[in-house]
């Protein structure tokens, strides 16, 4: 059980395992367009990491830690884009740290959480941006809106999982449960079938397959169920089109 514990507050508490997830998401088309680099998976990890600690614990003791590091990961973020990529590069980070903030920060009086229904859509927003235009020459329409209604049907089973003590009014809150799993598999159809014609065959069977999956999880979403049903497994679905291509990868070589 201490076990358990420490590797829940090691791993997941300090969003570690969220950063990695969305990672491993953004390379997973990074494949499918043959832009794989180590610096832009670096860049990715670091910007999600700061930007989760950031939107986590800054109401908390740990601020001042949190916004030092803040400052040290955007100098090494800035310095992997001078030094690996282009000044345009730059200003679509600055754009997508931008947008991260004002998804929720401590100095602005209206911020895009506290706006009813936004905050799912707004989540699938900067993830298809990281995927579609942060590590592209050009903004890809097709995997911009694959990216877009994934990332938001996974968000819908957290504003499930937090329905009894949200403030503001979410999907669950206004259509209930049921209907909310609906509009989840609604998102999940939509980004499948955008993946099948869009990506190459490799990537959209494995983007298939953890459609599947994503299905089951979503299904079972209770209010009911433990936090790490969330953090953990429905988190994992970001993860799921990578692992399975290379599940395939290594099938195929087989």
């Amino acid at each position: 059980m201490n076990c358990l514990k420490l590797l829940k507050k090691s791993v997941i508490d300090s969003q570690l395992y969220v950063s990695l997830m969305g990672t491993f998401f953004a390379v997973f088309f990074m494949m499918e367009q043959n832009t794989f680099r180590f610096p832009s998976i670096l860049l990715i990890f670091i910007t999600y990491f700061s930007g989760y600690l950031y939107t986590k614990y800054q109401y908390t003791k740990y601020f001042y830690k949190i916004l030092l590091l803040n400052i040290i990961t955007g100098i090494i973020s800035a310095l992997l884009i001078i030094f690996n990529h282009n000044e345009i590069r730059l200003v679509k980070w600055f754009v997508i740290v931008v947008l991260g903030l004002l998804y929720n920060s401590f100095f602005l009086e209206t911020y895009i959480r506290k706006i009813p229904l936004l905050k799912v859509f707004y989540v699938g927003l900067v993830w298809a941006l990281v995927n579609c235009w942060l590590t592209l020459p050009s903004f890809n329409f097709p995997i911009f809106f694959i990216s877009f209604f994934f990332v938001t049907a996974l968000v819908l089973p957290f504003d499930i999982r937090d329905m009894k003590s949200d403030t503001v009014q979410t999907f669950p809150k206004l259509i209930g449960i049921q209907n909310t799993k609906y509009l989840a598999y609604v998102f999940i159809f939509v980004a499948c079938i955008l993946a099948i014609f869009h990506l190459k065959i490799q990537f959209a069977v494995s983007f298939f397959l953890a459609s599947l999956f994503t299905y089951i999880l979503v299904y079972f979403s209770e209010n009911s169920n433990r936090d790490s049903y969330f953090s953990f497994w429905v988190e994992t679905c970001s993860c799921l089109p990578f692992l399975f291509l290379i599940l395939l990868e290594m099938f195929y070589l087989y």
